[in-house]
């Protein structure tokens, strides 16, 4: 594993935490001792790096989330490393910092150790999407986030439109592209139509709120999460940076990361556009839950991604009239989590496998067994093929 170290600043941690509090197990960047790294393990760091959003000019000291974090209790069974890397100060140029974040979460991905990164401006994204280019490997990102955020290629990416230069890189590895909490006062019909056209995901907030379980299937099918902190409700945070009447409740935003965390396909979540209070302490200390939920979630995963044999798996086949194969489903015996296998074409050999078992829930097996095909089968073999 590469020096990464050289790309954080330390902290000084003065105070002394309870007994069973994650501030007594996290390993952090102190006194000149970076920690010695272990497979399986979460590394959380800091990345105050806002000069996507032109309304933010100002940097607050981010350790009221750390305080907030290190504070709560140690989940239950809670064996796997955790560790604190430090601050990635913004270079002197953006596209510094997005190399430095980069190059980190590469490192991070290859030793199996899952980066949360607490931002900065949300086309920070960018970064944590290159941090798999040099896996070379196609990857699922699922947005949290009450706009679609696509931005323009003519105008220079920025915090509220970076995805349209996510999705010009070359070479391209995104495969899917889903958003959960999607406002329609902040859709235009032209992000809509693309979407649309690149058959990418979408689950709204009053889908979300009518089944909470809509969105499980979605973070079950992605690589990379990224939350917009502005998707919660402004009154769930008491500060003055976030002024949205509409979103999500802060226990179903921690609801979403732990569904985030116990997905054993996601390797990597970031926490965007986090600005530190002034004054109130509330939306540190929702930060800090949501990293400890996500954290729970990561210890409770059931390894039951269906790849290889099949033997743990109860499979359901569908006649479909008017199409050539069956619709399979898969049931994982372990937690009746539920897959669809969607057929891709042979020549394109393994670049597709981990793709074509997607994510789904019995709703949409009950759907075809109405002989309607799930609309997220249809949009997955128009990408396959």
């Amino acid at each position: 594993m590469k020096d990464i170290s050289i790309y954080f600043q330390q902290l000084e941690r003065s105070e002394s935490f309870p007994l069973e509090s994650v501030g007594q197990k996290i390993e952090i960047f102190e006194k000149d001792n970076f920690p010695e790294l272990q497979k399986g393990g979460v590394a959380v760091f800091y990345v105050p790096e806002h000069r996507g959003d032109k309304q933010i000019d100002h940097d607050l000291p981010a350790e009221k989330f750390r305080t907030q974090f290190y504070n709560l209790n140690l989940g239950f069974e809670w064996n796997l490393p955790l560790y604190d890397l430090g601050n990635i100060l913004p270079g002197k140029e953006k596209k510094d910092t997005f190399f430095a974040v980069s190059q980190v979460i590469t490192e991070l991905i290859k030793a199996k150790i899952i980066p949360v990164i607490i931002g900065g401006s949300q086309d920070l994204t960018v970064a944590q999407y290159r941090g798999y280019s040099s896996l070379e490997q196609m990857v699922n990102i699922c947005c949290v986030d009450h706009k679609l955020d696509l931005g323009s290629p003519d105008v220079p990416m920025h915090a509220h439109g970076y995805l349209s230069e996510l999705l010009l890189e070359r070479p391209c590895f995104l495969f899917n592209l889903a958003n959960i909490g999607l406002q329609a006062p902040y859709a235009p019909k032209s992000e809509l139509d693309l979407f649309e056209k690149l058959y990418f995901d979408v689950c709204r907030l009053g889908e979300f709120n009518a089944d909470f379980k809509k969105a499980e299937p979605h973070l079950r099918n992605a690589d990379i999460l990224s939350l917009d902190v502005k998707s919660i409700k402004a009154s769930e945070l008491i500060n003055l940076d976030y002024t949205s009447p509409n979103g999500f409740y802060a226990e179903q935003i921690c609801q979403i990361t732990r569904y985030a965390g116990i997905s054993d396909k996601l390797t990597s979540f970031g926490i965007y556009n986090y600005y530190p209070e002034k004054i109130s302490g509330t939306l540190s200390s929702l930060i800090a839950q949501m990293i400890w939920y996500f954290i729970d979630g990561v210890v409770q995963r059931k390894g039951d991604f269906p790849v290889g044999t099949k033997k743990d798996y109860t499979k359901f086949s569908v006649h479909m009239e008017g199409l050539m194969d069956e619709l399979v489903f898969y049931r994982s015996n372990k937690s009746d989590r539920w897959w669809m296998e969607v057929p891709y074409p042979p020549k394109e050999g393994s670049k597709w496998e981990r793709h074509h078992m997607v994510p789904c829930d019995a709703a949409d097996y009950q759907l075809a067994m109405k002989s309607e095909i799930p609309d997220l089968w249809w949009r997955t073999y128009q990408k396959l093929t």
